[in-house]
């Protein structure tokens, strides 16, 4: 089949292509590269440097494209407080935008890739049938997504399915960014001799995903003709950690033996976020392969391999005032 890839160039897009390629499937992709690099990119991708905003491109190379999936996202949920005009309209617009394109061009399926911060402030684990309670713009815009899918699939005989996945981690993640990413983040820190730096008391507790552990759950809820119009969580749910527990796992596995820094929490943070992954393990025959700790080890080696870089401040921080973490407005990072 004829696939395209919003964000191809990325972290999730880049593996999620180099997958249907080795199926056999033609891939055609874009990319701002606002997150992404053209290095992650297959050479086999019929790659356009276009932005999703733009409706009348992304009209002309979606054609003849059977499925889509939307991956690309400035998925900076804590950001988007301060940042709120350009990660929503890179969340919201962009997907409406490429949700377009694709009835436009008849295409039958529609994969929409959304986050856990769907779910806001509600009580762990996240299951599918909550009501989404989104905590920031970020999430907000998200959810308008999801939305605008449903509604625009259904009166139009698109199929569609939304993904929801946990963290993911792995080769190919940015970690030059200073405002999301966070086992990237120390990762890239603590192999510069530099703490890493945790908001609040470190409590927080998250799952994360190995991006190879995603990859097969996004192929078959792509193909299987049996999974339609589905909300999906996907990711780990057995192994719930803390913010401060990654941080000493990165530490150990780069040899840095320096403390973290703690810094004031960051406004509309939600504490406990973890989902169940009891949907996708019966839709999808999800299972956890790679532990947390194997996948810091990838992730690690994959930043030695490159090389550590200065983080870049490549988003304007749109919103200064007393309650913008000191981190991004003096780039301490």
């Amino acid at each position: 089949m004829k696939i395209f890839i919003t964000g191809v160039a990325g972290f999730l897009g880049s593996h999620l292509a180099k997958r249907m390629l080795d199926l056999g499937h033609e891939i055609v992709g874009n990319d701002n590269l606002i997150g992404g690099d053209l290095v992650n990119l297959d050479k086999r991708i019929s790659f356009f440097n276009t932005d999703c905003n733009n409706l009348d491109e992304m009209s002309k190379i979606t054609q003849g494209c059977e499925i889509v999936y939307h991956c690309a996202a400035t998925a900076h949920e804590g950001l988007s407080v301060f940042s709120p005009h350009i990660i929503t309209n890179n969340i919201f617009q962009a997907s409406v935008s490429v949700i377009t394109a694709a009835i436009k061009n008849k295409a039958k399926r529609f994969i929409y890739c959304s986050s856990m911060a769907r779910y806001g402030n509600q009580t762990p684990p996240f299951h599918e049938e909550m009501m989404p309670r989104p905590e920031d713009p970020y999430g907000i815009a998200k959810v308008a997504g999801e939305n605008v899918l449903k509604i625009l699939a259904d009166l139009n005989g698109m199929e569609w399915n939304i993904a929801v996945p946990h963290n993911i981690i792995g080769p190919n993640q940015k970690y030059d960014d200073p405002f999301r990413n966070v086992v990237s983040i120390f990762i890239n820190r603590n192999l510069q001799n530099k703490p890493s730096i945790i908001y609040g008391d470190g409590k927080q507790k998250r799952c994360f995903s190995y991006i190879d552990d995603v990859i097969y759950c996004l192929e078959k809820i792509a193909l299987d003709k049996n999974i339609n119009k589905e909300i999906i969580n996907v990711g780990p749910d057995e192994e719930e950690i803390t913010i401060k527990e990654v941080a000493e796992i990165v530490a150990n596995e780069v040899g840095y033996n320096g403390n973290p820094i703690f810094l004031p929490v960051r406004p509309k943070e939600v504490k406990f976020a973890t989902c169940s992954s009891n949907k996708s393990r019966k839709l999808l025959n999800y299972k956890t392969r790679t532990s947390l700790k194997d996948a810091i080890k990838h992730t690690a080696n994959y930043v030695k391999q490159n090389g550590v870089k200065p983080f870049k401040y490549h988003l304007p921080v749109e919103i200064i005032n007393e309650k913008t973490p000191s981190t991004w407005v003096k780039k301490l990072i």
